[in-house]
């Protein structure tokens, strides 16, 4: 069994679906709309954009994604928009605990669909929710296990429509609404498999992946440096005990990656939530403690 020292080139999530896995049965036109849960209001009520803090979360529907969303929506007066792929396939998240004036709303959001983040900006603005405070891009994909010379470049490209395309989609959609904070933020989930730096010790034969989210860590910094007003960073979360990281465990004969959701999510929020323009835009927080390397 490979020790805990090589499986720390492990990427933090290590999904085991492609793209084309991940393709569902389109919902039916009803439950593509946007679907609100509130202990006091409708579904369809508008948000009060004066005491509330709004996150939009990617890749809502399980693992990382779903923690984010039952952390923040369990706090007070949060409207926590959760994009997923599918919305009728993602009840659960309608069964997550709903503290005093917050909000779930959940809107079809695609990282492979290049016109989804626009559409779901336009649902929400529908919706009456006009600013947007925290955008976690947390949706993404590895199911490439190749170096660089095997890495088959069709693979390259799926990793990239999704993992690099996706986030910049989605940053150029919630712009508009991130203007419109006081405290804007804009989170990537990012990897050590993609940092430059660190590449010796991380020496993984995951060439789709981590060429990929080289793009998302350089983009992450470069909205940090072009757009004074927003807070940009990634953030290491582990590797995490989620479907997609003791997947990746498994590959290497281990039972199960060694950090929980719990722990994680514990180093994620107040990580993001505390997060400042001076201190941490355009760094990489790691939850082994300070900045891993670009």
């Amino acid at each position: 069994m490979p020790s805990k020292s090589f499986l720390n080139i492990l990427c933090p999530c290590l999904p085991i679906h492609s793209s084309k896995q991940q393709t569902t049965t389109p919902a039916p036109p009803e439950a593509k709309q946007i679907h609100s849960e509130n202990t006091s209001t409708k579904a369809n009520s508008t948000v009060n954009m004066a005491t509330t803090t709004n996150y939009l979360i990617t890749g809502a529907a399980r693992g990382l994604g779903k923690a984010f969303v039952a952390n923040y929506l369990s706090k007070s007066n949060n409207t926590v928009v959760a994009a997923v792929r599918n919305v009728a396939t993602a009840g659960s998240l309608k069964e997550l605990p709903v503290g005093e004036g917050s909000k779930l709303v959940v809107v079809a959001l695609d990282a492979a669909d290049a016109a989804a983040p626009k559409k779901a900006v336009a649902e929400l603005q529908a919706q009456g929710v006009e600013k947007l405070d925290v955008v976690i891009a947390n949706a993404g994909i590895s199911t490439s296990f190749e170096t660089i010379a095997t890495v088959d470049i069709t693979k390259v490209k799926e990793h990239t429509e999704v993992n690099a395309y996706g986030p910049l989609l989605l940053f150029q959609a919630v712009l508009p609404l991130l203007e419109k904070s006081s405290n804007a933020k804009f989170v990537g989930i990012g990897t050590p498999m993609a940092s430059i730096t660190g590449m010796e010790s991380r020496p993984f034969p995951m060439g789709a992946y981590g060429l990929s989210k080289v793009v998302l860590h350089w983009m992450s910094r470069k909205i940090h440096l072009e757009h004074e007003n927003i807070i940009s960073f990634v953030v290491d979360p582990g590797f995490v005990q989620t479907d997609m990281g003791n997947s990746g465990a498994q590959r290497f004969g281990m039972e199960k990656a060694w950090t929980t959701i719990d722990d994680s999510i514990n180093f994620l929020a107040p990580t993001i939530d505390n997060a400042t323009k001076e201190k941490t835009s355009g760094h990489f927080p790691s939850i082994e403690g300070g900045d891993f390397a670009w």
